[in-house]
């Protein structure tokens, strides 16, 4: 039987894996100490996050959010539920966010009652044997925090800061690892996808955030996923240098790192535009990991180049249920990429697919799970595979319809099943 003291020495071990050099393992078998885990988001699986700034771009006439969130997958309550799933596959690190939005509804007004909460999940996390994995921003923000400007306000960094001082007083000592933000590089990969748009997309999101600007009598409405990226890239390199020593400040003492998007991008033919995209979708953001405790990795697919710009998947190519190419390679390509860019730690903190054939979930595992195995024994000190997600949940501008989770939920009834992708992953974590 498992005891209380045994979970407490399987997450004082998860918490040294970044802090000293994985044990070497027979080959064939992952470190002692790796880590496996899965992610979700705080707006994408709690509900009912009222007072963010895609709660009100999702609800307004002019949305091209193809759902509102609604209630989400109610982990609000449920989290206890969550946990112990999780556990139940064998997990042993959890990533979740806290809603800056539900703490601090008002500019300088922070909810107890909310970091009350947090604190109880965090704790929960701890007592199901999981290391808790937080970030502080998943990119929804405070819609009062929107509406003065985003992270276009010169002192948007500062006001982040403030947020992570005040949550990491409330909830540090109960943290195993954290980031400021997930996906950091998040505007940047945008400003490639962008190019590919349509003129008719474009014309909808403009008017969208206008409609927002009209909602909120504000002039300068702004929310990430649709600003403008040569206008925020600089406050929110200024944004995480703070929150990272607002965090580091403590109470807790966690290693702090940044997890970036990165998609394997490829080169085809002469002249590829591969290498200038490439410095465009990571900016400075490697100098910021080299600066911080460690790097998530974070990859779908990959992003093909040719000269004159994107070129589409081969002829034949697999196809996932989000529209883009199933190619679980990109994430050797990027565990590489980091390795070479970076001596921090490197952690994959996301990598799954949206699919509604569950047997392909099972060979996305399986394939990505051997990159990761190649990159170890190419010397690569890799720390945890961290499936996306453990939930269906809401999928930001498409809605409920793409499915990226191991457990299904009932959109009425919030049940949760399981699939046969979890107990295939519990095996492959039994074994090592």
């Amino acid at each position: 039987m498992t005891t209380r003291r045994d979970v407490l020495a399987g997450l004082a071990a998860a918490a040294a894996v970044v802090a000293s050099p994985t044990r070497a393992a027979a080959r064939g078998a992952m470190p002692r100490g790796f880590l496996w885990g899965a992610a979700i988001s705080a707006h994408q699986s709690e509900g009912n996050d009222l007072n963010s700034d895609s709660w009100l771009l999702e609800n307004l006439p002019e949305t091209v959010y193809k759902d509102p969130s609604g209630d989400a997958c109610d982990s609000y309550h449920r989290y206890d539920q969550d946990f112990a799933i999780a556990r139940s596959i064998g997990l042993t690190c959890y990533r979740f966010g806290i809603e800056w939005a539900r703490i601090e509804p008002e500019p300088g007004r922070f909810s107890q009652a909310e970091l009350d909460r947090y604190a109880k999940v965090l704790a929960s996390c701890r007592a199901h044997g999981l290391l808790p994995i937080v970030t502080y921003n998943h990119f929804t923000v405070p819609l009062w925090f929107a509406k003065r400007g985003g992270w276009e306000a010169p002192d948007s960094a500062d006001l982040f800061a403030r947020f992570c001082e005040r949550a990491t007083r409330a909830l540090g000592d109960q943290i195993g690892m954290a980031s400021p933000f997930n996906e950091a590089n998040i505007h940047l990969l945008a400003k490639l996808l962008r190019m590919g748009a349509t003129p008719d997309y474009r014309a909808k999101r403009t008017a969208m955030i206008a409609a927002a600007a009209r909602a909120t009598n504000s002039p300068g409405f702004s929310s990430i996923l649709f600003a403008d990226p040569d206008r925020i890239d600089a406050h929110l390199l200024q944004a995480h240098a703070k929150a990272y020593q607002a965090i580091k400040a403590g109470p807790g003492d966690f290693p702090v790192g940044v997890t970036l998007s990165t998609q394997a991008i490829e080169p085809v033919g002469e002249n590829s535009l591969a290498p200038r995209i490439e410095a465009m979708v990571y900016g400075d953001w490697w100098d910021v990991v080299n600066a911080s405790d460690f790097v998530g990795v974070q990859a779908y697919t990959r992003v093909r180049l040719d000269a004159k710009g994107m070129v589409p998947p081969p002829p034949g190519a697999e196809m996932t249920a989000a529209g883009y190419e199933y190619y679980p390679q990109a994430l050797g390509h990027v565990i590489r990429l980091a390795a070479r860019k970076t001596k921090k730690p490197i952690f994959v903190t996301e990598s799954g697919i949206a699919t509604d054939d569950d047997s392909r979930r099972v060979a996305w595992l399986d394939a990505s799970i051997a990159e990761i195995r190649r990159c170890l024994d190419e010397g690569i000190d890799v720390k945890s595979y961290i499936y996306w997600s453990l939930l269906d949940n809401f999928e930001w501008t498409q809605g409920y319809g793409q499915h990226f989770g191991m457990v299904a939920v009932d959109r009425d009834t919030f049940a949760r099943k399981l699939k046969p992708s979890t107990q295939h992953f519990a095996s492959l974590i039994r074994r090592g």
